[in-house]
C-alpha cells in the first residue's frame, strides 16, 4: 500500500518506543508527514518518544481511521535521521499551532524521518 493512499482519510495514531534497557513508552501521535515512498516524518518534543528513539532506533505505529469499526495499518519504522531545524520543522510546528494551540507548538523541538520497514493491516 502506498504511504499517501494509507493517510488519504482522517484518524488517530499511536506511537511505540522502547530504551535500550526495553521500558516502553506510548503515545498519541499525530498523521505523519509523507516525505517520499518509504519515509515518514513526525515532529517530536523532549518526551520519553524522542529519548527513546536516540537509543533505540525501532518504532511502531499504529493507525486507526476515524469512524466506526477497526481499520487502518500498522507500521514498523527505523529512524532515519533527525533535524533540529528547517523547513519541514517549521510546517510542522505550524500545523501544530493550528490544530493543537500555541504551547504544544513550541514544544516540538526536532523532526524525526522515519523509514517504513513494515506494513500490516489493523487486523
Amino acid at each position: 500500500m502506498k504511504l499517501l493512499e494509507l493517510f488519504k482519510e482522517a484518524g488517530r495514531g499511536v506511537i511505540a518506543t522502547s530504551n535500550t534497557q526495553g521500558e516502553v513508552n506510548v503515545a498519541i501521535y499525530a498523521t505523519p508527514h509523507v516525505v517520499d515512498d518509504s519515509t515518514l516524518a513526525w515532529g517530536m518534543t523532549e518526551g520519553r518518544t524522542y529519548h527513546n528513539i536516540m537509543e533505540n532506533p525501532r518504532a511502531a505505529y499504529l493507525f486507526m481511521y476515524a469512524g466506526a469499526g477497526y481499520t487502518g495499518a500498522r507500521l514498523g519504522l527505523k529512524l532515519k535521521g533527525i533535524e533540529n531545524s528547517g523547513d519541514m520543522l517549521d510546517v510542522i510546528k505550524a500545523r501544530t499551532l493550528d490544530i493543537v494551540g500555541a504551547g504544544a507548538a513550541e514544544a516540538v523541538k526536532h523532526v524525526a524521518y522515519f523509514t517504513v520497514v513494515e506494513i500490516r493491516p489493523l487486523i
